[in-house]
């Protein structure tokens, strides 16, 4: 690679994730504004016919009056603002930043060839057809008898992200599955906007123009998507940000169960501020949803800390009665075992001049080419490289469960000599 291509993908890798993350602010904030909108709307007398309810807001010192229509007015406005493009982008950015980072990278971070020998082409098209299919089944549940009952279509919809989190850990590794999750459900959210929500919106304003009436069915339709786009919003997020916390991915075989913790905390909180909104006037709440939701969060964690693989005992890894590792390490220079383990299998990349293909520049900054910064990050190589395995990424380098546990008997040692 040429020397400006590591800055090359870097620099990619940021613009790309700044846009999405401007695109996603965007478009999550307006999707929960209307929500809120659509669930603090009260009937007030003098209302226009065929306006479902009324809502006065205060926001920067002025007073807006907003009003919805049971299905639509008798005459169009002139200037018809259409929500659709932060979605759009938050998905085009979202799935371009998949590309660059997941595929244009999968041997580092989503091909592990343990869980399944993958060719880059492979992982890529296996990540992609997926993203398709997964929305083709959602599609067709919504479509199907299910979804006249919202409650059970949003049952059955919940096992079936579960199931696709589990699918996914059989062919990628742990980052790269959870964030495959997350994506397919965004990917659900996005095609609920362009495939059937515009397309909804569209034909109620053709048939405005046309003199007709618009069929309830479309409204009640775009509804129900909106609904299932509001409640998965928070787990996708959480899934969007996973990838930069290894104990959450550090064990596959427990990532199902981290993703039903996820959607039911998320899908609780939401449930919340939905339920609030709409009847802030009588003062009530299901102030009940934030416990139920921290539970949830809490069996995530306990569940994420007891699969990783630092914990298992045969290791000798698993934290001790004794005191935690401190930052403020009384340990200048970290010892020669260790250095070796280090130098082995960890300083091809994080070096001043990397000398791994594609690294230009040690990742985060991360350098450990000298025994006085090997001791000095010992908390991160702690986590990365010993509690959770996901460094090197992918096991890259090969390092044995004899060198983690050389790491883990020093750094046992470092947590003493620290306190």
């Amino acid at each position: 690679m040429a020397a400006w291509g590591p800055y090359l993908w870097e620099w990619g890798s940021i613009l790309l994730r700044w846009l999405h993350v401007t695109a996603a602010i965007a478009w999550i904030g307006a999707s929960f504004f209307f929500m809120h909108l659509d669930a603090g709307l009260r009937r007030m007398p003098g209302m226009k016919t065929g306006v479902a309810g009324v809502s006065w807001q205060v926001h920067a010192g002025g007073f807006y009056e907003m009003s919805k229509y049971t299905l639509a007015p008798a005459e169009l406005p002139d200037h018809l603002v259409w929500h659709k493009w932060q979605s759009y982008w938050t998905w085009i950015s979202g799935f371009s930043l998949l590309c660059w980072v997941y595929y244009g990278r999968s041997s580092v971070f989503l091909i592990d060839p343990t869980v399944m020998p993958l060719s880059p082409i492979q992982a890529a098209a296996i990540g992609v057809g997926s993203l398709a299919l997964g929305w083709i089944v959602y599609d067709l549940l919504c479509k199907s008898p299910l979804g006249k009952h919202d409650a059970l279509l949003a049952l059955v919809g919940f096992g079936y992200v579960v199931l696709t989190s589990f699918a996914y850990t059989l062919v990628f590794s742990g980052r790269g599955a959870l964030i495959h999750t997350g994506a397919l459900m965004a990917t659900m959210m996005t095609a609920n906007v362009f495939l059937v929500i515009m397309p909804n919106q569209r034909k109620s304003v053709a048939a405005l123009i046309a003199g007709r009436e618009p069929e309830p069915q479309w409204a009640k339709s775009s509804k129900q998507r909106s609904t299932h786009n509001n409640y998965i919003t928070l787990p996708v997020l959480f899934m969007m940000l996973s990838n930069h916390y290894p104990v959450t991915f550090a064990n596959r075989a427990a990532i199902p169960a981290i993703v039903t913790c996820v959607v039911v905390a998320g899908a609780l909180v939401r449930y919340f501020y939905n339920r609030w909104h709409a009847d802030e006037d009588a003062g009530k709440a299901p102030w009940w949803a934030w416990l139920a939701a921290a539970v949830a969060i809490w069996a995530a964690f306990w569940v994420a800390m007891a699969s990783s693989p630092g914990m298992r005992p045969e290791l000798g890894l698993a934290p001790t009665p004794q005191p935690t590792l401190a930052a403020g390490l009384d340990l200048p220079r970290a010892p020669q075992d260790v250095v070796d383990v280090v130098e082995t299998r960890c300083v091809m990349c994080h070096a001043p001049e990397p000398v791994w293909d594609g690294i230009g520049i040690a990742p985060k900054g991360v350098m450990l080419d000298t025994p006085e910064r090997i001791a000095a990050l010992a908390p991160s190589i702690r986590m990365q490289a010993v509690l959770t395995h996901a460094m090197p990424p992918n096991n890259l380098t090969e390092m044995t469960e004899a060198e983690r546990r050389v790491l883990g008997r020093w750094l046992a040692g470092a947590s003493l000599a620290g306190n």
